[in-house]
């Protein structure tokens, strides 16, 4: 929790573990659907992430971020394995076939 100034009582997770926090929590296998907390920062950090998109379509054109959004679509697996990997892509969710390497 880097960055709050107060560690929240108590931490939900959609996910099979909580990162390494100081704060007392739980992880929720399907949490988005169990929980209206979880389900309402689930839409939130969409929406957020959407409208960075758009920001970083205008940073790394090319790309089709404002299109895609980020996702793994064949427009954007082409525009990485023609102009590569920019600072904001997470190299975890690339697949070896998506930098034109053989094998992951």
């Amino acid at each position: 929790m880097d960055g709050l100034p107060v560690c929240p009582e108590y931490v939900l997770v959609d996910g099979n573990r909580l990162p390494p926090w100081d704060c007392l929590g739980e992880a929720i296998i399907g949490g988005d659907a169990k929980s209206a907390s979880i389900a309402a920062a689930s839409v939130m950090a969409k929406v957020t992430r959407d409208m960075l998109m758009e920001v970083y379509d205008g940073q790394f054109p090319g790309y089709g971020f404002v299109r895609h959004k980020g996702y793994g679509t064949k427009a954007h697996i082409a525009a990485i394995g023609a102009q590569g990997l920019t600072e904001i892509h997470r190299v975890s969710f690339c697949k070896a076939e998506w930098l034109g390497k053989a094998d992951g």
